[in-house]
């Protein structure tokens, strides 16, 4: 008689130090620099679809700002082959167009291989964030243009209406309204595409085990969400060109984030199929 299969034990949260996401950025330091020119690639792109949203929304600032922080919130997911490059340096495997390619098209000895659910799972994932991207930037719109004193066309009008506005309190309510939307998007992402990427879980099960990462340890998950706001406000400060450094650091540190935070010792790689 067949014996049931052994039930697979999810991924279970480990508890880290406050200060170890300074690590993992000099881990994802290493790999960017291990990783080369490919590495800001990624950044570079990032740095002109940002610059194409200023052309786009230049004259209406008001769905500039909710714009920005949509693609903001989609953009783990557009990191993802930087997630697969630094576990192929983990793993001491090649590094290059090869293994980007396969990331996103599962593109194989120079043909393109039908997706299986490590693709689709992605996807999945990826359309829930690009909806609660979405979500935001209609929101945001609507807000500021409702609300606001005056028409808002230019960085400056939202400057003088929103943000130093005499009398109201839009600006707080966008910031409110911001944070609601993006503490659970952040605490749904923490591990979950790296994990995705990873191991044979489904969309569900890794979107539990990043929310079971930041209950574990507040404090530190707090501090990391932290670094990585500075971070792109910085790379946007600089004309969007500090973005070339900036997102491939944080692709890059994000994954050795997962590898310390989340122990998928039981679960199988997709690779053990």
């Amino acid at each position: 008689m067949a014996q049931p299969p052994t039930p697979i034990k999810p991924p279970v949260p480990r508890s880290i130090g406050i200060m170890h996401p300074l690590t993992w950025l000099v881990l994802g330091a290493r790999d960017m620099l291990r990783c080369g020119w490919i590495s800001y690639v990624h950044g570079l792109a990032m740095a002109v679809f940002g610059g194409l949203l200023l052309v786009l929304a230049s004259d209406r600032f008001w769905l500039l700002a909710g714009a920005f922080s949509g693609f903001l919130l989609v953009a783990p997911i557009l990191a993802t082959s930087l997630y697969a490059m630094s576990r192929a340096l983990e793993r001491r495997e090649p590094v290059g167009w090869p293994l980007v390619l396969k990331t996103w098209m599962n593109w194989r000895d120079g043909d393109f291989v039908k997706w299986g659910d490590e693709h689709w799972n992605l996807v999945r994932f990826g359309i829930l964030l690009a909806a609660a991207g979405t979500a935001w930037v209609v929101l945001s719109a609507f807000l500021i243009q409702l609300l606001a004193k005056a028409p808002i066309a230019a960085p400056r009008d939202f400057l003088a209406h929103v943000v130093l506005a005499p009398t109201g309190y839009l600006f707080e309510m966008w910031m409110v309204m911001g944070g609601i939307l993006v503490a659970p998007i952040f605490a749904s992402t923490v591990v979950t595409i790296p994990l995705l990427l990873d191991r044979r879980v489904r969309v569900a099960q890794a979107i539990a085990a990043s929310w079971q990462v930041v209950v574990a340890n507040p404090i530190a998950m707090a501090f990391w969400g932290a670094i990585i706001m500075g971070l792109i406000l910085v790379g946007l400060s600089l004309m969007l060109v500090g973005l070339v450094i900036v997102v491939p650091l944080l692709g890059h540190a994000s994954w050795h984030a997962y590898r310390d935070l989340v122990d998928v010792s039981s679960l199988p790689g997709w690779e053990q199929r």
